[in-house]
This record gives C-alpha cells, structure tokens and sequence, in this order.
C-alpha cells in the first residue's frame, strides 16, 4: 500500500503516529515524484517498507517484460485480477482499518475532475457534494435481499449502455461474484472503501474505489435508487451498489462523462470477459426466438439497440427512445386466438417509458390468450419492462448483443466442443498497417496461419467457426479514444503454397476473394462474424480501413472444428542462406586509420564513419555524434572510452559486413528498408528475433513513418549483435541473472 506524507523513522522502521492528524478521513497520496511506503500488517506493529520510486518510471520494454512475466504467473486472470492504477484493495482496507479513518481514493477524487466538464452546468457544479453513503442515510446497505433490474433508475449521464448490461447483469448470481468480490459491507470492516472487477481487453482488473458518491442538494446525481413504488414491489431506497459499481467502471472510463454514450456490448464483455456475438436485426430474421432462447439456456447477457442519435434520445410515437440501449430479460411463446406468438420482454433501463405497440402493458390483444398466460406475463405497471412481439422486436431494434461464458449458446453444444485462441497483435504506420483489400500494402497486415481439420464434435452444417477482433484504447479517457474502422479478411490458402513459410506477398492476394470476412467495418470497440469453414489451411488479416493507422488488437478465434493458429513471421529462406561476404575494400583504410591513431575517440570516429560509409547516401543525415558515442561503448572491451586499434579493426569488419547487408536487401533503391527488408537484413546477419522484437526495433530505430536508414541500420546490428552475445556469454542456460550494480554496469554502458 502506497502512503506519503508521513513521517517515518528510519533507524528503527517504526512508523510513527505522532504527527498524525485526528481527521476522520485521509488521503493515501500515491502521485509520481513521491516516496512510496508500503505497510505491511505483522502482528500488532506497523512495519513499513521504503520503495525508492521517482518521476521516471521504468522504460516501455522493462514493463512489457515484468507484464508478460505477470502473464505467465496467471495475473490478470478472474483469480488473479491486476490491481488497476497498482491500488492494493486488500493492504489499503487493512491500513485504513488500524488506523480508524476513512479512505479518499486520490486516484479519482471526490471532485470535477472525476465528474467531467460538460455534464453539469457551472452552477451545478459549483453546488456539488462528495458524500459517504453513511452520511446521507442511517442505514446504508450494499445489496439488500438480491440485486434487481428494478433497484435503479438512471441519473444525470448518458450512460444507458452501461445501466442495460447492468440489468442483464443482475438476472446472474454466478456472473455478479465475479464482478462483486464477497465480505464488503457498510456493516462490518467498513473504512470507506470498495472495489469491484471488470474485464478489460484481455485480463481481469481489480478496481478500487472510496465510497463518496456526488450529489446535489442531498440527492444523487447518477445512477440511484427508484423513487416510486411501480414495480409492485416496494424497492429499497437505501441500496447503494448501483451506485458505487457505476462509480468504479466511471473510474475505469476515466470520468463520469466518460460514460457518455456507448454500446451495450462494452459493458456486458467487461462484466463477463466471455463470448460476444452481434446480431443485426432486419424486418424477419429466421431463428431468432431460438438464438434468444439457446442464449438465455447458457445463461448470458442479452441487449439490445435502437437506431437513431444517442445525444437527442428522442421519444418516438411508439413509445420507445432513439438511439437507446435496453435489456432483453426474457422470451416466451403464448397462444393468441389459437396460433403461436413468440415475444421477447425489454427493459428500458430509465425505469419507465415503454413500448406502446402489440403486447405492451396497457394492449388488448393481452385479452386473446389464456387467463394463466395472462396471470403468468401480464403486468400493466410503469417498471420500464415491457413485452413486444419477436416481428416488432426486429422491426424497431437495430441490433442484439449476446454475451456468455459459453460459447454453446452459438449452436446448443456443450461448452466442450469449442475451442478457443487468442492473438494479440499491432497495426504500426508505414510498417505493418497496410489497411483494407483495396489498398496496394494490404499484404503488410498482420498474417495469421490457420489449419482446421474436422473435429469429431462438428457433425453439422451450420456455422463452426466466430472471428472476434478487438481493438485496444490509445489512451486512457475513453471519450478520447480514437476508435478505428477495423475488420478482418481470411482466405484458403491453396495446396501449392501450404508448405510456404513467412509471410505471403502482395502477389498472393492479387484478384484473391475473401473466403469470409467482416462485412461491414465499423468503428466500434470489437467486430465479428460467425460463419463456416471447411477443413483446409487459411490466411486470417485483420485490417483497419486506412492504412497507416497505428493501434493494437485482440483477435479471438472459437472454433467447433480442431483448428491451430499462429502469426506468420517475415522472413525468406533465400535471404537467410544468402552467402554474405565482407566488404574488404575499406579494411587497408581502417588499418591505416589505426595506426595513425593510438586510440579511436567519439569524434574522430565520427569524422571517419560520416566520410567514408555515409558520404555518398542522399536518404541519409549522416552519424551522430550520440551513434558514435553509443558505438564506441559497444565496442569498448577494454572500457576505456576509445576503441584501440584491435577493436575498431573488429568495428570496421562489422560496419562494412553491415552496410554490404543493408544495399543487398533494400530493393528499391531508395537506401531504406522496409520491415520486410529489415527482417532479411538482420536474418543475413545471422541475427534470428521475434516478430515482436523486430516491431519493437522498428519503432526504436525508424524514422516516423518505420523506415530504418543506413546509419540507423548500422546502429540497430551492432547493438543486436553485442547484446545477443552479452546473453550468451552471462546465460545459465535460457536464463540470466545479475546482482542490481552489474545490470547498471551492463546497461548504462553499451
């Protein structure tokens, strides 16, 4: 748990309370440029640990490398959650327990900030109040009895998507555990603090939050309570998980007004982390009632859409709101006059204004079936849940969101039957986002080999296979994400080229058709497609719209059939088993150079470099004097600053076997290499890295655009190459360990 502030006695390690304020409630300061002070909770003392934490966080690879590691231990899993913003539910309700305070989550304070700018007017804001639930009632509860759809109204944001899963939510005690992590209370062990778990692109978040709910003039602004006794059962006014589950995922979002606006699919995926399907509805869709009734059978979360603007919410004649999210909360057949109607029921999550079509509350046609249908489905209340026909269900919503931990609910199969696979990946400008199908460098896509061979659980002729591709948020305010027009092509790969390796060329796709694929590419957090795939060997190329647009993706892949994937990686055999000889035409120069100079220093090895490896390259600015620097410590055995005549013989070999390497594989003439040629470039050099590391070297050592030049080229090589042999040289087998001063020695000079 992470305090400031404080003062701290560090001869003894006892954390004093001298000096401690007798306020009732204390901020845990957890801002960057502070000491950090971990308590731990050892008998009855209060034993803190000091962590050296400065402004400057640890580099971008160091956290990639502690999180795959993380990964691999299982954190981020429902069991294992990731603490969001590194908050410590547990550790900070144990601190503030002792000490007998209430905590103030300064992650995402009790102010505007956590509100928004455009939500409330000045005035409004002006008169807002942060107050604990303790303060505002005698009794405040959690949950009261069991969560209900009917619990909650929605308050002043545009959150509707949000309230919609909310109440699919509350219909599955299995999923709410998951969600709702046991033994909170306002009761017993209350210090101010909650915390809940959301599923978000690809791991499970544990997420802290203190309890100071804002409100005007004594009444919650968002998310609270009904008011009105309309649902024939008198519903408590002094529940609060509503409110204090909308205020966590508002701290997940980035605000309140964070909130605003979105799709009912989000939140039923970050509730679950399941399998999400969406069903574009038309006037008639064959095998609806089925879908919905195979859904709720495996117990998932269903919304569902109106068409039209969200920021008007316009109330239509027929009773229901443009652009609004709503709840499917069931599904029946009745008898009317003798024939079948399928219904669907829904629920609108503003608690009130229904449907006013067939089947609504107030209709006669309730009065063709019979009395116990009647006695059983009828309810002329204004609750906010209303019953429709499927035909007026497809004909007035625009799209239905199913959301399951199973993916049998697809066909009715049990859960066993499906597999699935996980990819995560990256578009990156000018190297790997080569945007749609109709664009010359769709090829540079990302490329996913898959072979599907016929399961002994798929006997039908019905879709086997879902494609879900997921886009990941470049920044941390959801209102400013930008979100991309993606999709995905797959292709069968056709005999001749199956036992082909690496990446397939432009050439591949030229007059190709998609087999399956996305058809429609919206700018929505994920899109899919269920569909069928014979047994055979494809091509998957998940793609945005445009090209050069750099983000990264989740792709999902669950499949009936026995299917295996995996990212295809750049490189040629021809490139690899190329013969690259040394340029020795410049080796007397270098042996003369030496022997003139005892010693080679940063600026004469600049001067040399730019006058006889660079000087007749126009795409190229030439060295710097920082390169040379860097080179010289890679090359620098002896640590003495220079290069000796010995090692800049060894320097030279190097630079020139480089530079012959780099004018044999850019193909363009253009003295640049692609990603594709940088893949050859470094496999010729008999240098063998991920496809993640070469991305990882491409936006290291390229040009805004990926683009490597020579001397960039020459610098990447010479670290890789010394880097790979440090390894090799400290290694105990596939490991490396070093003490703190080695790794500083190791690092800050090479």
């Amino acid at each position: 748990m992470k305090v400031g502030g404080a003062p701290f006695d560090k001869e003894s390690s006892i954390y004093s309370t001298a000096a401690i304020p007798e306020a009732e409630e204390e901020v845990l300061k957890t801002e960057k440029g502070t000491p950090y002070w971990y308590i731990s909770v050892l008998s009855d003392h209060h034993i803190l640990e000091e962590s050296t934490h400065f402004k400057m966080p640890p580099p971008g690879v160091c956290l990639n490398i502690m999180r795959e590691r993380q990964e691999g231990r299982g954190v981020g899993t429902l069991q294992n959650p990731k603490k969001f913003l590194e908050q410590d539910y547990e550790l900070l309700q144990q601190y503030y327990l002792i000490r007998g305070r209430r905590y103030i989550d300064d992650m995402f304070p009790p102010d505007n900030s956590s509100i928004g700018e455009n939500l409330l007017t000045p005035e409004q804001m002006a008169q807002v109040e942060w107050i604990r639930p303790t303060k505002l009632l005698p009794d405040p509860h959690l949950i009261v009895d069991t969560m209900s759809r009917f619990d909650f109204a929605q308050g002043d944001v545009g959150n509707c998507w949000f309230l919609a899963a909310l109440g699919a939510l509350t219909f599955h005690k299995h999923i709410i555990q998951k969600v709702f992590p046991e033994g909170q209370s306002f009761q017993k062990n209350y210090a101010g603090i909650f915390h809940f778990r959301f599923w978000r692109f690809g791991k499970w978040f544990d997420v802290v939050i203190d309890d100071k709910l804002p409100t005007l003039n004594g009444k919650l602004i968002f998310v609270h309570p009904k008011t009105s006794n309309t649902s024939m059962i008198q519903r408590p006014q002094n529940e609060f998980w509503p409110a204090l589950l909308e205020k966590a995922y508002a701290k997940v979002c980035g605000s309140y007004e964070d909130m605003q606006s979105g799709n009912v699919s989000e939140a039923l995926m970050d509730f679950t982390g399941g399998v999400h399907m969406t069903v574009q509805l038309s006037s008639s869709l064959t095998g609806l009632c089925d879908l919905i009734g195979r859904a709720a059978k495996f117990k998932s979360l269903m919304g569902c859409g109106t068409p039209g603007k969200a920021e008007f919410n316009k109330k239509l004649p027929n009773g229901l709101v443009e652009g609004h999210a709503y709840t499917v909360t069931g599904i029946t057949k009745v008898k009317s006059q003798g024939k079948p109607v399928e219904l669907v029921r829904i629920f609108n999550p503003w608690g009130d204004t229904e449907w006013k079509g067939d089947w609504s509350d107030g209709s006669p046609i309730w009065g063709t079936v019979s009395a116990e249908e009647r006695a059983l489905y009828h309810r002329n209340i204004n609750n906010g849940e209303f019953w429709m026909s499927v035909e007026n269900f497809c004909q007035t919503f625009s799209e239905l969101d199913i959301c399951s931990l199973s993916p049998a609910f697809l066909d009715g199969s049990s859960e066993g039957q499906w597999t699935s696979m996980t990819h995560e990946g990256r578009w990156l400008s000018g190297t790997s986002a080569g945007g749609c199908l109709m664009t010359d460098t769709f090829w540079t896509n990302p490329q996913f080999r898959a072979k599907v061979t016929r399961g002994s659980s798929d006997q039908t002729q019905g879709p086997n296979i879902l494609v879900s591709l997921m886009q990941k948020p470049d920044k941390r305010k959801r209102r400013l994400v930008r979100k991309l027009n993606i999709g995905f092509s797959i292709f069968e790969v056709p005999p001749e080229m199956k036992d082909s390796r690496g990446v397939l060329p432009a050439s591949f796709f030229a007059n190709r058709s998609a087999v399956a694929y996305t058809k429609d590419m919206y700018n929505k957090r994920e899109v899919m497609e269920f569909f069928r795939l014979e047994p055979g060997e494809y091509l998957i190329v998940p793609h945005t719209y445009y090209a050069n647009q750099t983000a990264s993706f989740i792709m999902t892949i669950l499949s009936k059939m026995d299917t295996q994937t995996e990212e295809t990686m750049n490189f040629s055999m021809d490139h690899r088993e190329m013969n690259v000889t040394n340029m020795h035409n410049s080796v007397p120069y270098s042996r003369q150079f030496s022997d003139q100079c005892t010693d080679i220093n940063m600026e004469q090895l600049h001067k040399l470099l730019n006058k006889m490896i660079v000087k007749d390259v126009e795409s190229t600015e030439g060295f710097s004097m920082d390169a040379c620097q860097s080179i010289i410590a890679l090359m620098d055995l002896s640590v003495t600053g220079t290069l000796s005549a010995g090692e800049f013989s060894n320097l030279w070999d190097q630079i020139t076997l480089f530079k012959d390497i780099f004018f044999r594989m850019e193909k363009n003439r253009d003295a640049i290499l692609s990603l594709k040629e940088l893949q050859h470039a470094v496999e010729s050099a008999g240098l063998y890295v991920s496809n993640d590391l070469l991305k990882l070297m491409a936006l290291r050592y390229g040009d805004t655009t990926g683009r490597i030049t020579l001397e960039r080229f020459i610098c990447l090589a010479l670290r890789l190459d010394c880097m790979t042999k440090t390894f090799k040289k400290l290694a105990d087998g596939n490991e490396i360990h070093l003490k703190q001063d080695e790794w500083l020695r190791l690092s800050m000079y090479s």
